[in-house]
């Protein structure tokens, strides 16, 4: 019989999109009542950097938004491990042979940069859990590596 372990992995996304549109509302407001207020005093370059500054807000909203619709779906059975990539308009599909994979907690680059967990096989790799934190992605590392095992090793699921 062939068991499988599955994990689902998912961005922590407290924003609603009703929270996003009150956050941006108010935010215009405050920003335009300053903006017409210099420009009633004179300091009309005041308006358009604050259309520029909702504009930017506005993208990065919604790609904070188009975010919370990415998740990764990590299958271990005996044979093999599977990760499937899912978002709103694109999915991946990455095949490891289970008793060759490797697990890997990658250091970051620099103190500022997050660490990278990956699994590896023949020369191919595939990053997963690049949206957790450091203490999520460790754990998931550790469990991962249980569940795969080192080379040449297939632990019992």
């Amino acid at each position: 019989m062939d068991t499988a372990q599955h994990i689902d992995i998912t961005p922590n996304c407290s924003l609603t999109p009703a929270g996003a549109g009150r956050l941006f509302a108010s935010l215009c407001l405050a920003s335009f009542s300053v903006a017409g207020l210099m420009t009633w005093l004179g300091y009309w370059p005041v308006l358009p950097f604050a259309g520029l500054e909702m504009a930017v807000l506005a993208w990065a909203l919604k790609a904070s938004l188009a975010r919370r619709h990415h998740h990764e779906i990590i299958t271990i059975s005996d044979a093999e491990v599977r990760i499937t990539s899912l978002d709103r308009t694109h999915r991946g599909e990455v095949v490891f042979p289970r008793h060759w994979a490797q697990v890997k907690l990658r250091a970051p680059d620099s103190r500022l940069h997050p660490s990278r967990l990956t699994i590896e096989s023949h020369g191919r790799r595939f990053e997963v859990g690049s949206f957790l934190n450091e203490e999520e992605r460790r754990g998931l590392a550790r469990r991962l590596a249980r569940l795969i095992g080192r080379i040449n090793e297939s632990p019992s699921l």
